[in-house]
């Protein structure tokens, strides 16, 4: 899964300016077609809302929980980086924040954006952050984001519990796995990566990511007992905007939710060229989170982004760099706001 086109940041920035505004003229995108079934109103308890995700997946996770702080109670990150991180800026995205150069993000640095942000209402205040459980993993053979990247998303958050922000913060970044989502046997090699970019690894991120975010469960996964429904996106975007998303994104509700019982909710975020028109529900069936979410009662939702070319995103990432605008990031933003939108849709707290 590459982030963006091949090359160093420098060039892959140049590009970008010489190349967009001609290529734009041939090949912008129609905004998303209404279309697809609402989201249904769910029974979501307080204080069992979580986001997750991949590589680009991570980084959207890692920005939305800092927006969202005061509605959401815990993330996952995997092979990502601090939220923040590119500052709005593509070549920082691709250099810094991707293959940790010139040098790794600056932490200190992207605490002060946060702060910022916090403290003018563009994103939550940092203390609802208090109690929330934090997990960061990254493979040690990931080669389309550096480690090094992943160890300072874990340094941004033990920094912030140095401040006195109680968070449950659990890193786990010991694992020999490449730029892939792990599973048990799902996927292609473990090591290289390849569409759908999840590697069979002999170890379960799924059942990592649920438990650290909605605690222990008896019992072992089977097949996935619920329901994996498409929804319309495109209702969702907020004042007519265009966030980029899909015509539609994937729900997964275990029998419990869909017959009205209390249940958690985790928004789980694919990696670039991992959306539904790369590798369709490749991600929503195979990450194994279904089968975790039935024993947890935790609806599923997997939202999905679409390529464009104007603005320049051919993969398919979240926006982490801004190519939905300045604001891309704080509550304002075009994807925070259809983000937001959805957890009020099906009932979050």
């Amino acid at each position: 899964m590459t982030l963006f086109p091949r090359g160093r940041s420098q060039r892959a920035a140049q590009a970008a300016r010489l190349f967009v505004p001609a290529l734009g003229l041939l090949l912008a995108t129609a905004c998303a077609a209404g279309g697809g079934e609402p989201l249904p109103r769910l029974n979501i308890e307080q204080g069992r809302v979580a986001f997750a995700g991949l590589s680009s997946g991570a980084y959207m996770a890692a920005q939305s929980h800092l927006v969202l702080a005061d509605r959401v109670d815990g993330v996952a990150l995997v092979a990502g980086g601090p939220p923040g991180c590119a500052e709005g800026k593509l070549e920082t995205a691709l250099g810094p924040c991707i293959a940790a150069q010139p040098q790794a993000p600056d932490v200190q640095a992207l605490l002060a954006r946060a702060r910022e942000r916090a403290g003018d209402g563009r994103a939550a205040p940092l203390s609802a952050l208090a109690g929330d459980r934090v997990l960061v993993m990254h493979g040690t053979e990931d080669a389309t984001v550096n480690p090094a990247v992943g160890a300072a998303a874990r340094d941004f958050y033990a920094a912030l519990v140095d401040e006195g922000i109680a968070l449950e913060l659990t890193w786990d970044g010991e694992r020999r796995f490449g730029h892939v989502w792990p599973t048990v046997a799902e996927g292609g090699d473990c090591l290289a990566g390849a569409s759908p970019w999840l590697g069979a690894c002999g170890f379960d991120a799924a059942g990592e990511v649920m438990r650290r975010m909605f605690g222990p469960v008896e019992g072992e996964p089977g097949e996935p007992r619920g329901e994996l429904r498409r929804f319309g996106q495109a209702g969702l975007a907020a004042g007519g905007s265009d966030p980029l998303l899909a015509d539609e994104g994937f729900l997964y509700l275990p029998p419990a939710c869909a017959a009205g019982e209390a249940c958690g909710l985790l928004v789980a975020f694919h990696g670039c060229q991992q959306d539904i028109g790369s590798v369709g529900d490749a991600f929503a069936r195979g990450s194994g989170l279904n089968a975790w979410a039935d024993l947890h009662r935790v609806a599923v939702l997997y939202p999905q982004t679409r390529s464009s070319y104007l603005p320049l995103n051919p993969k398919a990432c979240w926006d982490w760099w801004g190519y939905t605008g300045e604001d891309y990031d704080t509550r304002t933003g075009a994807q925070l706001r259809w983000l937001t939108a959805a957890l009020d849709a099906l009932g979050a707290p």
